[in-house]
């Protein structure tokens, strides 16, 4: 058991404004399309929608950044790259409404900015159901010039900013040499850096910490965690391979495991209640997590800032973000550490 301070909590909470973050990788643009189902087309067995409106919601690494600005707006830029359609105008607008910094953003001709397009239709007797998702995005590996303007854009932005978040939705923007460049040049720095990532975890080497979740956990010990003990030997494996300082396993309703190389910590969920939506609150705890050592919180300290805020954000539908406030007061009686 491990005694938490309250007082320390709140001021590492107040801190978070103070920091920093840059957010490389798939930087992503939900599409969200909403309207009344009015009946069958004669074209075709499908549901005819009016149209009532149209919003536009950072997800995929845009996710992160979007969060992090939640809570310290304007102190937060992003690196990745859009397609020259008109898409990248909308990704940009969103940034921009949402207070982060997108001039590091490069321009790839030829290919399509990362856009998942979600319609959802209702009628005066039902909710609001998703119908279809649309998933455009690029398989095509960067464009060699590109690739070269990302590094170059990330040693002149890392230098600026306090910490570095990584995340890797796999759809080809944090390639092998962009991976280590950023890496490279944050440490040269003395960064913070923050891995999220789905697989090939070992892609990346020499970071502060990383935040897998525990089914991609599984996957690449390849073997199920159960008992401490599996925890901990997963998480000292991959602090190993990805020489990590510690590591932060997301659990879903069972918590968090912080492991480091001496010491494993059970973080709970606090404040448990009726679960809305899960969508994005893994980036949620990236960012609020990397915001907190950035500040200088301990790392527990920092995995249990990140867990208050994600136990707020699925509450509500949606890729959702919080703020210092919320947090503070969502602060539990009791904080039980193990």
């Amino acid at each position: 058991m491990m005694d938490i301070s309250r007082e320390t909590l709140i001021e590492n909470i107040k801190a978070l404004s103070e920091k920093s973050v840059l957010v490389a990788g798939d930087l992503a643009l939900d599409v969200m399309i909403y309207g009344a189902t009015e009946r069958i087309s004669r074209e075709a067995p499908v549901l005819i929608l009016r149209h009532s409106y149209t919003k536009y919601i950072l997800g995929g690494a845009s996710n992160a950044a979007n969060n992090a600005s939640a809570i310290n707006s304007g102190k937060v830029s992003v690196i990745g790259v859009v397609g020259d359609d008109y898409h990248a105008a909308d990704i940009r607008r969103v940034f921009e409404d949402a207070g982060i910094n997108c001039k590091y953003l490069v321009e790839a001709k030829g290919r399509q900015t990362i856009t998942k397009t979600r319609i959802s239709g209702s009628c005066s007797h039902s909710i609001t159901q998703q119908i279809v998702r649309i998933d455009t995005q690029s398989d095509e590996p960067l464009p060699e010039n590109v690739e070269k303007q990302i590094i170059k854009n990330l040693e002149e932005a890392i230098p600026e900013h306090d910490a570095l978040i990584l995340s890797d939705y796999h759809i080809g923007t944090l390639t092998p040499k962009i991976i280590n460049s950023a890496i490279k040049i944050a440490n040269k720095h003395k960064k913070i850096i923050v891995v999220d990532a789905q697989k090939d975890l070992d892609n990346y080497k020499n970071i502060t910490s990383m935040t897998p979740n525990l089914p991609d956990t599984q996957k690449y010990v390849g073997r199920k965690l159960c008992t401490r003990e599996d925890f901990s030997a997963a998480g000292r494996y991959l602090i190993s391979d990805c020489k990590a300082k510690f590591i932060l396993i997301t659990c879903g309703g069972d918590g968090m495991m912080l492991i480091t190389p001496k010491e494993t910590y059970h973080i709970p969920v606090f404040n448990k209640s009726k679960v809305f939506d899960v969508t994005g609150a893994g980036d949620t705890v990236t960012a609020v997590y990397t915001l907190a050592l950035a500040a200088g919180a301990n790392p527990v300290y920092a995995a249990i800032i990140g867990n208050i805020a994600a136990g707020i954000v699925v509450k509500e539908f949606g890729c959702a973000t919080t703020s210092i406030n919320a947090i503070i007061k969502s602060i539990p009686s009791k904080i039980n550490v193990e």
